[in-house]
């Protein structure tokens, strides 16, 4: 099982390393993932200095959900269930703790978000 390629209407942010997109089967409304794009099947294969600039782009994009998304909170989830290096970042709306896992996921059909992250993040 790899890591599924997303709807390229879903990315908001990308650069030389890294990318950030709408969940393709999001828990709840905002939910993105954070992708590291070489092939690196776990966290601890990353070199420091790759780590520092995923979790740096972790930090810049849960920031943006945090304004966009006028919430107080973002869960950081790291699931290696595909062995390739991404972060889950989930906004906590009225659920809290494990129970926003309980959500069903549903496959993203809404873009129009994406254009708001866009816009903020320019």
């Amino acid at each position: 099982m790899g890591l599924t390629k997303p709807d390229k209407r879903s990315i908001f942010y990308e650069d030389g390393k890294i990318y950030a997109c709408l969940a393709s089967f999001p828990i709840v409304r905002g939910h993105v993932v954070v992708v590291w794009k070489k092939d690196v099947k776990d966290l601890h294969l990353l070199s420091r200095k790759d780590f520092e600039y995923l979790m740096d782009g972790v930090d810049v994009i849960r920031n943006l959900m945090l304004k966009t998304l006028k919430i107080k909170k973002v869960y950081l989830i790291y699931m290696d269930e595909v062995n390739h290096v991404h972060w889950h970042l989930i906004p906590r709306y009225n659920v809290r703790g494990f129970n926003i896992l309980k959500h069903k996921p549903t496959r993203l059909k809404d873009f129009r978000l994406v254009q708001k992250l866009n816009k903020r993040l320019n």
